[in-house]
């Protein structure tokens, strides 16, 4: 389903550039919140902001779960703040120009051509304890997500 990166492996770390040129790493939440990673293929595609606007309307559920979410394309990060803005995103939308981060987490290509859409559930140990691969439902990704966060915080 993902790759490289599985359930019960140890997240790789990383360092991306944010919102207004902050790099944000994976491991500035070790120990102290879980942390959503979903991957989406573009910004102002019909799926990708359907799905950010799903995590957006969910994050206060997810926070209150002690958890961060990170959204991650290829696209620039000047792309990502007129899209965070359109979506209600306030969260980090990350650009991973040139997919390293993507290719490390193995969050491949479903359809060949379209970069994929999977969501990764990293506890506070930087354990992945859940991945969900889906390119067609993209408003499923929150809810695995927080199902998943419910499960960790028992």
């Amino acid at each position: 389903m993902t790759g490289r990166v599985s359930v019960g492996d140890s997240a790789p770390d990383f360092t991306l550039e944010g919102p207004e040129g902050r790099k944000v790493s994976l491991h500035d939440y070790a120990g102290s919140k879980n942390v959503v990673i979903y991957f989406y293929p573009k910004d102002f595609t019909a799926g990708c902001t359907a799905e950010t606007k799903a995590f957006g309307e969910n994050y206060d559920d997810i926070l209150k779960l002690g958890a961060e979410i990170l959204g991650i394309s290829s696209d620039s990060a000047e792309s990502h703040g007129s899209f965070a803005q359109e979506c209600g995103a306030r969260f980090p939308l990350l650009a991973d120009v040139g997919g390293k981060v993507r290719e490390m987490y193995g969050a491949k290509s479903s359809f060949g051509l379209v970069p994929g859409r999977v969501t990764f559930v990293i506890d506070k140990q930087g354990i992945v304890r859940h991945a969900f691969s889906s390119q067609l439902r993209p408003k499923q990704h929150i809810t695995e997500a927080v199902e998943a966060l419910k499960a960790i915080s028992g």
